[in-house]
């Protein structure tokens, strides 16, 4: 399998040869749709949280005598059914995480780095370097490989402080290591671009953990 090669000013100058070993994988959509799932709950904070009738402030003294005027008895101002009061069956902090073996995230992996070859999602630079950190220069090397404004998922074999800086305002530009990428970046964007050093690590990683 072969997709589009690029020159660092973003013109395609020929074409890369993709491992079939890792991008001609069978597309297992059960196991892509559970590793998706697992890390959606696992970004989930768990900060939720409402306090009891115990832990509100206030409410000590009995509001009111027990007997003698008619009204329902009451032994505090902070029960449930009281403005101010705690709450009842609300939310506590909590951890949403789920555990994925580490075959099946590679698996996973494998999976979706193939569907985006089959789609010829795949880009290939030479090189991804700036020597100034303007975001103007980088969005220029996007419009040459035309990719636009679509999603991407930016996957260099090193992060520099310019790329940084230049690609931090993009929103659709996911910035990240090519032996850091996981199934659900490659899954949230349109198009995986990569660099030539990039993509030699990222088949490294595949080949060594597969």
């Amino acid at each position: 399998m072969q997709t589009k090669l690029f020159d660092k000013e973003g013109k395609e100058s020929g074409t890369v040869e993709l491992a079939g070993t890792i991008f001609e994988q069978k597309a297992n959509h059960p196991l892509l749709w559970e590793t998706v799932n697992a890390a959606l709950k696992n970004r989930r904070k768990g900060l939720a949280n409402t306090k009891t009738k115990a832990e509100v402030r206030g409410g000590g003294a009995k509001p009111y005598r027990q007997k003698g005027i008619g009204w329902a008895r009451h032994g505090s101002t902070r029960s449930p059914i009281w403005k101010g009061g705690g709450v009842v069956f609300g939310p506590k902090p909590r951890d949403y995480s789920v555990p994925m073996p580490k075959k099946k995230r590679m698996k996973a992996l494998l999976a979706s780095l193939s569907v985006k070859a089959q789609e010829s999602k795949i880009l290939v630079i030479e090189d991804f370097t700036l020597e100034t950190p303007k975001t103007k220069n980088f969005l220029e090397i996007l419009k040459g490989i035309n990719v636009g404004k679509a999603r991407t998922l930016l996957a260099v074999d090193k992060v520099d402080k310019n790329l940084i800086l230049a690609s931090r305002n993009v929103s659709n530009v996911n910035l990240k290591r090519a032996i850091d990428i996981n199934c659900y970046d490659v899954l949230s964007a349109e198009y995986l671009l990569v660099t030539k050093k990039g993509l030699e690590k990222l088949e490294q990683r595949c080949a060594t953990k597969k």
